[in-house]
């Protein structure tokens, strides 16, 4: 009997999959405990909407992270700082401020955990930043520190 799960089953495959089971696994054990759903024409035809409707919005996300990685790709983020004897800053840039700075200049909303710095910035120059955009595209942009006037 052909199934669509509706949660994750051991055994039999993960949630949205549809998958064939015997008769007796499907009646008995999956259906009763609403662990899935039976395959016949109208969720046979929901399942494939689903699966267009979530290739669709894969292909928007990464349509959009390329546009924003063109926007991005090679730019210098200037950022001021205060700091003490001998050009040390007091404390550091972190990800969360370069991070309001992109969502400022470029209105971007990017998560300071997909800002990956080489080093910690401690002192003022220039430094190499990866952002990452989606699954497999990121930018790499130039932050440059100097002080606050």
């Amino acid at each position: 009997m052909k199934v669509i799960l509706l949660q994750d089953v051991k055994g039999a495959g993960k949630k949205g999959e549809m998958v064939n089971v015997s008769d007796g696994y499907a009646r008995n054990f999956l259906l009763p405990r609403k662990l899935a759903r039976e395959a016949d024409a109208q969720a046979i035809s929901e399942f494939k909407n689903a699966e267009q409707s979530k290739q669709h919005k894969i292909e928007v996300a990464t349509a959009e992270a390329q546009a924003n990685k063109k926007r991005l790709e090679g730019e210098t983020l200037v950022m001021t700082a205060k700091a003490g004897q001998g050009g040390r800053l007091f404390g550091s840039v972190t990800s969360k401020e370069i991070a309001n700075e992109l969502k400022h200049k470029y209105s971007l909303s990017i998560d300071k955990r997909k800002i990956v710095l080489d080093t910690d910035i401690k002192a003022f120059g220039t430094y190499n930043c990866e952002v990452k955009l989606y699954t497999g595209i990121s930018a790499n942009i130039k932050v440059m520190v100097k002080e606050a006037e």
